[in-house]
């Protein structure tokens, strides 16, 4: 069944089914009473023709109009048509659900109580402030126009009115209702929209005011104009748009009585920011040519502030994201991550990698005859120790598991020397442990033996997990065969694949023990043990 949705100009919207013959307008005789003053008392007719649904505009005072174009005598309506009368909308279904909002030129955007309303034609402002206009203050003995002095004085009364009110405010919603209400003390506005441009290049509303201050209020832009501010980065100027016959594509205008509005374009150094928009529905001509300076040079302070703003959240983004990093990968390999040159999504690639276990020998009877605390005291000790020498060869925490350590050489960042970097940080390990078990005994400690495991070869490394929880990590049979020489090794043992031995060979001495027999594997594995470097 075909439906008309009826806004008010208050933004309140109800459902009506269409019948065969549908009388609109202000009396209430009408089928279907539209409570808007400046709807006539018989306004229109909608009438079923065959399977068409047919608008006649009965000869209104203040006319009939189908996608911001006026109505003379009949006209078919189509799905999503929208009708203006008065300041009232009415949105034609045909029978089919109501389009779905997008942001394109052609469509309405509704965010909030914001909706961005395609015009039908491009609308021609009445008056236009080019934003690359240079503002320049001339030295006081040069000012012979009184006028020009008043200007200037009150241009920079806006500015530093401005920047009392945001003061050092640094989150973007608050730095913008900020903006909004000094706007609104310096201007007079009625309503009032801060759009930003997004990551997509999309203008969205962020914050919206309005003088009444009620969550209902529909606030609609036109697109015709804020696609104008967008392409030529200049300041608008409706001083009368309710009866300018140039706005007359601007449907979003006419349908709600607007008499003035101002939109102007946010700039920082040459990057365009968003726009800001104020607009009064008290009286024609509420905003003049001196209005749209003080707005604009509003604007330029305030896409200071904007730009100051985003900045401070983009650097404290950028350290959270370091941080968290940092716990996993070496600094240099972590700055990669957070400048983008290294890619941190969903989903796994076969990688040449060079994977590293090690693990306490005797850790669980040192767990029996230790108290809890002092076994957490003594792992936060060594995983400092061990994990130093991980980043300090660049690299990659994988995990901890209970008193092991995983480490990758050439995931997420390949070196030519991966399998050299691991082994080097193997045998520092051993050095680094022997000091540190020196300390534990005169301290009364006990020494902690580790034994490393080392194999080189193809694995899939990525990111796993959720979309809110991601974990770099690698799979394959190269991970298991690590983990396996790993148990093989004893305390102070380093023991490595023949993967591994044939990338490192030049550089470490290395003795060749009897081949071993690990889980998963049908043949004995060639494995050696690392003596040291030569």
């Amino acid at each position: 069944m075909a439906t008309l949705t009826i806004i008010s100009p208050e933004g309140e919207s109800r459902s009506v089914d269409l019948s065969e013959h549908n009388t609109l307008g202000r009396h209430p005789d009408n089928s279907i009473q539209v409570l808007d003053r400046i709807v006539s008392k018989s306004h229109c007719h909608i009438d079923r023709v065959g399977a068409a649904f047919v608008l006649k505009d009965l000869g209104s005072l203040n006319g009939t109009y189908i996608n911001g174009t006026r109505v003379e005598g009949s006209q078919a309506l189509a799905a999503g048509d929208e009708v203006t009368l008065g300041s009232t909308r009415l949105i034609f279904n045909g029978g089919l659900s109501q389009r779905p909002p997008d942001v394109t030129a052609t469509g309405d955007t509704k965010i909030g109580r914001v909706t961005m309303s395609a015009g039908m034609v491009e609308s021609h402002v009445r008056a236009k402030l080019s934003q690359e206009a240079e503002e320049k203050f001339m030295p006081e003995r040069l000012v012979q126009d009184t006028a020009l002095l008043r200007q200037d004085y009150e241009r920079l009364r806006v500015s530093f009115e401005l920047t009392r009110a945001i003061g050092g405010e640094l989150d973007v919603d608050r730095l913008l209702d900020k903006i909004l209400g000094a706007a609104f003390d310096l201007l007079g506005a009625d309503r009032g929209v801060m759009l930003l441009i997004d990551e997509h290049g999309q203008l969205q509303p962020r914050r919206v005011r309005t003088k009444k201050g009620g969550d209902n209020e529909e606030v609609v832009l036109s697109n015709t104009i804020l696609s104008q501010v967008l392409r030529e980065r200049s300041a608008v100027l409706s001083s009368d748009a309710l009866v300018d016959a140039r706005f007359k594509g601007a449907q979003s205008i006419i349908m709600q009585g607007i008499r003035s509005s101002m939109a102007v374009p946010l700039v920082y150094s040459g990057e365009l920011l968003g726009v800001m928009v104020l607009d009064s529905q008290v009286a024609a001509n509420a905003f003049k040519d001196k209005d749209l300076q003080l707005t604009q040079a509003l604007a330029n302070q305030a896409a200071v502030a904007i730009q100051n703003s985003l900045y401070a959240q983009k650097i404290e983004e950028q350290a959270l994201t370091r941080q968290r990093f940092e716990r996993l990968l070496s600094p240099a390999i972590a700055e990669l991550v957070v400048n983008g040159e290294v890619a941190v999504e969903k989903g796994g690639q076969v990688r040449d990698t060079t994977v590293f276990f090690s693990d306490i020998r005797g850790f669980t009877a040192m767990s029996e005859r230790s108290s809890a605390e002092a076994i957490v005291q003594m792992l936060n000790e060594y995983f400092e120790l061990m994990v130093e020498v991980i980043f300090k060869h660049e690299g990659t925490l994988d995990k901890f598991v209970g008193d092991e350590i995983m480490a990758l050489f050439g995931a997420p960042v390949a070196h030519a020397d991966d399998a050299h970097r691991a082994v080097s940080v193997a045998v520092e390990q051993l050095r680094v442990l022997r000091g540190w078990n020196e300390e534990r005994i005169r301290r009364g400690e006990a020494a902690v033996e580790i034994g490393i495991g080392i194999n080189s070869g193809e694995l899939v490394a990525g990111y796993l997990g959720s979309s809110r929880a991601l974990e770099y990590t690698v799979i394959g049979d190269t991970v298991n065969t690590a983990a396996r020489l790993c148990s093989a090794a004893k305390g102070g043992e380093i023991i490595i694949s023949r993967a591994t031995y044939e990338r490192v060979r030049d550089r470490f001495e290395v003795q060749e023990l009897p081949p071993a027999t690990v889980k998963g594997k049908a043949q004995p594995l060639k494995i050696y043990r690392v003596l040291g470097e030569r």
